[in-house]
């Protein structure tokens, strides 16, 4: 189960729904104010973005094990919607992964995304990540996407984890070894939300990494799944 990083639909992770993997099946999960949920208003609070991502992702398991998957943004999301998931019993996946975030309870990225313009929270985000979303260049698509970011990026700025007893869930961090907004110190310090284990891998490239080599992600993916 995928979750995209701040301001990004499910469309990131659709191309690989038909990779071959040993391990697992890709399945993109699609946040509100994106996309075909264009229409609807983005999650405001994390707490809100957690619940609805939990309905979505016990819809699409069916029953079935999983795991769960975010980057950036989406990592601390994900790692939301697996501790509600657990203290509601409602299913657990059976292994978190935590991609170029630091852990919940450090300092943020932060943009004062409140006090900018559209152009310049688009600036900003490219700018801080490291990374053009080609959209967001375009005037007409910038203005169907930012409401999303600014949103995305707003629950991201102002997160405090209510919460940090360690799951009983693994959790592997990835983190690229050039990522200047996450330092090492942060990633590893995801270990303190796990009993039963973590593991940190560094793989080429900066905050972006994923964008850079898909492929390398998902054979990461796999050999984390397949042990």
């Amino acid at each position: 189960m995928c979750l995209p990083f701040a301001g990004a639909g499910a469309s990131l992770f659709r191309p690989w729904q038909n990779h071959t993997t040993r391990a697992f099946q890709v399945t993109p999960i699609q946040l509100p104010g994106r996309e075909e949920r264009f229409i609807e208003d983005p999650y405001t609070t994390i707490d809100e973005a957690a619940a609805g991502c939990a309905e979505k992702v016990l819809a699409a398991a069916e029953d079935r094990p999983f795991a769960l998957f975010g980057h950036s943004f989406g990592a601390i999301l994900a790692y939301e919607t697996a501790r509600l998931m657990t203290a509601r019993c409602m299913g657990s996946p059976q292994h978190l992964i935590v991609s170029g975030a630091a852990a919940p309870g450090l300092p943020r990225p932060y943009l004062g995304v409140h006090d900018l313009s559209d152009d310049e929270l688009a600036a900003g985000v490219s700018g801080l990540a490291g990374y053009d979303h080609e959209a967001l260049a375009d005037p007409d698509l910038r203005e169907l996407l930012v409401p999303a970011l600014r949103a995305d990026m707003t629950i991201n700025e102002t997160y405090q984890p209510v919460d940090i007893t360690p799951l009983p869930i693994p959790i592997t961090i990835l983190r690229g070894v050039d990522d200047t907004l996450v330092p090492r110190s942060a990633a590893e310090a995801w270990s303190e939300h796990t009993t039963v284990g973590h593991e940190l891998i560094e793989v080429p490239g900066g905050h972006m990494f994923l964008s850079e080599d898909w492929t390398g992600l998902w054979s990461q993916v796999d050999a984390i799944l397949s042990r």
